[in-house]
């Protein structure tokens, strides 16, 4: 098999604790262990799909096979790490169980008679027990005894998503290292790397989208952007294919939409919503992402300086257009705004009519008067200084003849308190 035709996770998954990103809290007491020579017989390595764990496992048992181990650095050259790489023919001493297939009391006894023979070759015997939390408790109880007292020449290395359906009485007898998803910031940067490795060019804001769709999992993320870069034409990822793909609403649209939230512009905020709905998006898809549009919002006007150390990876450009929306929105009704559609979002779960529901959430933002609670009161507050300082006017002077205070609808304007009576 070419190297092209082999998916990008295969290709660089990683051959050693130092390769694998995101994991520090779980590869540096390893290869502590390793340097120490204090590896214990049995292991769990538990956490999301996609963040190492099945491949710290094999990293492991090349370490511990290693002519030159048990050492935190493989050599690379001797059989055993030749045969446990990647792309590598696999060791005899080292078998992977897929216990979602073989996680019954048959299949845990064989492995219990396996373990009872010494390695073909190399140091240990080691077995790698992937799915570990589709084992039955009855295949766990037979293999108990052995994972409680096992030869030397045997050790265990157990993979979960779910570690609590590990039974206790197994659970307590392993190390237990969670492993978690990968942060944005080292996961974007390996992601344009291997962009890098791979000679194929990036559009701004690309990766950024790729991040948000992998969900902190190296493996989907690394499976987004393989599927980007096989219909990536010369110039490499472009932005508009990455959105199309991967069922994103267009920057554009969302930025028409903020804007005619700040101008009070309801025609071009329901032509927005038959866009989406007239170009076959989902109109939930479309509410998570304004929602996502809205947050950005709140962090560009919350450090204004700084907005790009939280919003890595956007061009300099949209973070520039974000601080215009900001300013043009307001603290008040843009904190309203989220809170609305994140309700709506709510809502909009199991909806026959999600259209409906865009469309009383489009609603809903734009007419602020129609809630009267400090919140809502706060949002027209904010609409009537932004049209008083649209007309030229300080807020707290009084306002000309035909000034645009003028064109403020009442409804709009909170009440003034009642004198108190003495």
């Amino acid at each position: 098999m070419t190297a092209t035709t082999t998916a990008l996770y295969r290709r660089y998954r990683p051959d050693s604790f130092a390769d694998v990103i995101g994991q520090e809290h779980v590869t540096e007491p390893l290869m502590t262990a390793l340097r120490k020579n204090r590896v214990n017989h049995a292991y769990l390595f538990s956490g999301p799909r996609g963040c190492g764990k099945t491949t710290s496992a094999r990293i492991l048992a090349r370490c511990l096979n290693c002519a030159q181990g048990p050492t935190d650095t493989p050599c690379g050259t001797c059989p055993s790490c030749v045969e446990l790489a990647r792309g590598g023919s696999g060791s005899l001493d080292v078998i992977e169980i897929d216990a979602a297939s073989h996680g019954g009391v048959d299949d845990a006894r064989d492995l219990r008679e396996r373990a009872t023979y010494a390695p073909v070759r190399d140091r240990y015997k080691i077995f790698i027990i992937d799915e570990a939390h589709m084992v039955t408790s009855a295949g766990f109880n037979a293999l108990l005894k052995i994972v409680e007292e096992p030869p030397e020449h045997i050790k265990f290395i157990f993979a979960t998503t779910e570690p609590d359906k590990v039974i206790g009485t197994i659970r307590s007898r392993t190390h237990h290292y969670p492993f978690r998803l990968v942060p944005p910031e080292p996961l974007m940067a390996y992601l344009e790397l291997l962009c890098n490795q791979e000679n194929v060019p990036v559009a701004p804001g690309v990766l950024s989208l790729v991040v948000r769709a992998g969900g902190g999992s190296v493996r989907d993320s690394l499976s987004v952007l393989d599927q980007l870069m096989a219909g990536a034409g010369p110039n490499g990822l472009d932005y508009e294919l990455a959105v199309a793909l991967l069922g994103y609403t267009h920057a554009s649209l969302l930025d028409d939409v903020v804007e005619a939230v700040a101008a009070s512009d309801a025609a071009t905020v329901f032509r927005a919503v038959d866009r989406v709905v007239q170009t076959g998006h989902d109109p939930r898809r479309f509410v998570e992402d304004l929602l996502e549009r809205f947050r950005d919002l709140i962090i560009v006007q919350a450090m204004p300086e700084s907005a790009h150390v939280i919003l890595r990876g956007m061009p300099a450009d949209q973070i520039a257009r974000l601080q215009n929306q900001a300013h043009n929105l307001g603290a008040s009704e843009l904190s309203r705004a989220a809170d609305v559609t994140n309700t709506a979002l709510t809502e909009m779960t199991g909806a026959t009519s999600p259209r409906l529901h865009l469309e009383l959430l489009c609603a809903r933002i734009l007419l602020p008067s129609s809630e009267q609670t400090e919140r809502g009161i706060a949002a027209r507050i904010d609409r009537v200084e932004r049209r008083l300082n649209y007309g030229g006017n300080d807020v707290g002077a009084p306002a000309p003849a035909g000034a645009a205070v003028s064109t403020v609808p009442a409804s709009e304007v909170p009440a003034a308190a009642a004198p108190v009576s003495e």
